[in-house]
């Protein structure tokens, strides 16, 4: 039988091709937000968790159960799951890249460093995100987007700060984490430029699940331990299904809606909020102090976040 591509597929090709976005849909940005706390906060969980677990064992529990929850919303909600006959390549490649590539440079940069440091090397994501989509996709480079990537990056480099010299003492995991976000760059660029006719909570599914045995091999060739949460202490444990339940089947989610709705110049400095709130919530949570550095970065990186937030005027008619 003929898979006709479903209706949210053409609908989102006609306002890509159509009615091309320079500005963050409004509709998404509650969603946004959700996503950014989500992830933001999930940053020292992490680190949290990796003192008691192995990183690719802590990493299979969070994809494969993120799978499966968000395939399970799928059934539920009527919605295909079988990915469409000759769409398999650019399903497998794509996963390979955005979700393996990021979580296997990530979870083992973080070990490295300080989860704030590591967050924010990690969102570096952006920057790549939109040199890339300029050559790749031919995505316009506009002033907004060029505006939001350097008070973006400055805000990233004043989180720095001092940190600096640590960084060059941890070249590794810096290295580790740089490879995290121009893998995830890459990622939802190939997203953009090969799309797959599935709804987002599906196709999220396969890109957790599809990583799950490389991430798997990793883990028994690499390292020792148990795949048995339980055996945590409380907040570790506590940890593991936070990343599954919001980090994963949630966040993972909204990320992959938000990129594929949005241009990739527009959703990429969206997230920049991220790592601050990455760097806050380790303040938070570890009883440190912040300093004039860490607001001047949060002004920063909102005022970078408004040049894609912010509707655009609109065009005045011809005469």
């Amino acid at each position: 039988m003929y898979l006709q591509k479903p209706q949210f597929c053409v609908m989102a090709e006609r306002m890509n091709k159509d009615t091309p976005l320079q500005t963050f849909p409004s509709h998404l940005v509650w969603l946004l937000v959700g996503l950014t706390l989500g992830w933001g906060i999930n940053w020292p969980i992490m680190k949290a968790v990796l003192f008691e677990m192995a990183p690719m064992h802590f990493r299979t529990l969070c994809l494969f159960f993120g799978a499966a929850g968000l395939f399970t919303i799928a059934r539920m909600s009527g919605l295909p799951i079988r990915i469409p006959k000759g769409q398999w390549p650019q399903t497998i490649a794509i996963a390979l890249v955005n979700t393996m590539g990021w979580n296997i440079f990530a979870v083992y940069g973080v070990q490295l460093m300080a989860s704030g440091r590591a967050a924010i090397l990690g969102y570096t994501m952006p920057v790549w995100s939109v040199i890339i989509a300029t050559w790749l996709l031919k995505e316009p480079f506009t002033k907004r987007r060029a505006l939001g990537c350097v008070l973006g990056g400055a805000g990233l480099l004043l989180l720095l700060g001092e940190e600096i010299q640590a960084v060059g003492r941890s070249p590794l995991g810096a290295i580790l984490m740089v490879g995290a976000a121009v893998s995830w760059a890459i990622g939802t660029i190939m997203m953009k430029r090969w799309p797959v006719s599935l709804p987002v909570s599906a196709f999220t599914a396969w890109q957790l699940l599809i990583s799950v045995p490389p991430i798997i091999l990793f883990a028994i060739i690499f390292e020792s331990g148990t795949f048995n949460p339980f055996a945590l202490s409380l907040w570790p444990m506590l940890g593991v299904f936070y990343n599954v339940l919001v980090a994963f089947t949630f966040c993972y989610w909204a990320w992959i809606k938000i990129a594929l709705i949005a241009p990739v110049g527009v959703s990429s400095i969206s997230i920049m909020m991220t790592p601050v709130v990455g760097v806050f919530s380790g303040m938070l949570l570890l009883g440190e102090t912040p300093h004039w550095q860490d607001y001047a970065a949060l002004v920063l990186v909102v005022t970078s976040l408004a040049t894609v937030l912010m509707p655009a005027k609109p065009m005045a008619p011809r005469s």
